[in-house]
Order: structure tokens, then C-alpha cells, then sequence
């Protein structure tokens, strides 16, 4: 079973702030590092049968959480193996596969976990269209933006 979410930083957190002060700038013409690694900070979980790859207590950009995802979702999507790190991180989540399956395994951890490789595909997402829709309702003028655009894998 594979968890993967994310939360909004409470009101009043200075998290908050990367997705407040979005809104002061032209949205449809923010480029692709400010959105990835300036704004739009949150909470985020995954985990796997039990195994914890992000804590949903760790802040990590979610643009650039959401692109590195949907790459794996390309890549896994047509056959081939992926991995993604986080900003300011030096971890890395591998995706490899084993016949209908992948593994998860991370550079920080010892375990290694299995699922059904269209399970992953699904919940990624699903989790990729949360992003996005909860970014557009946020700020709507994104829904024009490239970068933001990219978050949806092509179906």
C-alpha cells in the first residue's frame, strides 16, 4: 500500500509565506527554478507498506517534488527505472523494477519495498493532479504557467 500526500503549511507558519507571496508576482510568468525551489512549500508523506520515505513533518518544495515525480511516472510508465531527490538533500528514492513490480529504496534507509508497479503509477498520480489542482485554486493563473503545466504527466 503506498501513501503519498501533502499538506499546506499552517497559517501563521513562515512556510506559509511560499505560498502567500506568490501571489504578489505574475503568476504565468514565473520560471521553472523560482517555482521549484522558492515557492509553494508543504508537508509531504510517502510511504510504503509501512516505510517511510518523506515524513509528512519534513518541508520539501512541492513543484519540485511534483516534476520529479511525474519524470518517474514517464519513465517507470515506458519500461524504464527512476529516481528523485530533494532540495537541500543529499537523499535519493530509487525506483527500480522486478518483473510487474517496482522497488522503492532510499539512500538513507536500509529498507526496501515492493508493490505493483501500476499501483505506484496510479497514486503518483493522482497525487500529481492534487498538486496541481490545489495550486490552480490557490492561483488561478498558474493553470497558464509552463512550468506548472509540466506537473501533469501525459495520460
Amino acid at each position: 500500500m503506498i501513501t503519498v500526500s501533502f499538506t499546506l503549511p499552517e497559517p501563521g507558519s513562515p512556510w506559509r509565506r511560499t505560498w502567500n507571496d506568490v501571489r504578489c508576482e505574475r503568476a504565468v510568468d514565473l520560471g521553472e527554478m523560482d517555482l521549484r525551489y522558492k515557492y509553494f512549500a508543504a508537508n509531504v508523506e510517502l510511504s510504503v507498506n509501512g516505510v517511510e520515505f518523506i515524513s509528512k513533518r519534513r518541508f520539501v518544495t512541492l513543484v519540485d517534488l511534483a516534476l520529479s515525480i511525474s519524470g518517474v511516472v514517464r519513465r517507470v510508465s515506458s519500461g524504464g527505472e527512476a529516481a528523485f531527490g530533494f532540495t537541500e538533500s543529499d537523499e535519493v528514492v530509487r525506483v527500480t523494477r522486478d518483473g510487474d513490480l517496482v522497488r522503492l529504496s532510499s539512500s538513507n534507509r536500509p529498507e526496501v519495498v515492493s508493490l505493483p508497479q501500476d499501483e505506484l503509477i496510479v497514486e503518483f498520480r493522482r497525487f500529481l493532479h492534487s498538486v496541481h489542482s490545489r495550486m490552480v485554486a490557490e492561483v488561478p493563473e498558474l493553470v497558464r504557467n509552463p512550468t506548472v503545466q509540466k506537473i501533469l504527466p501525459p495520460v
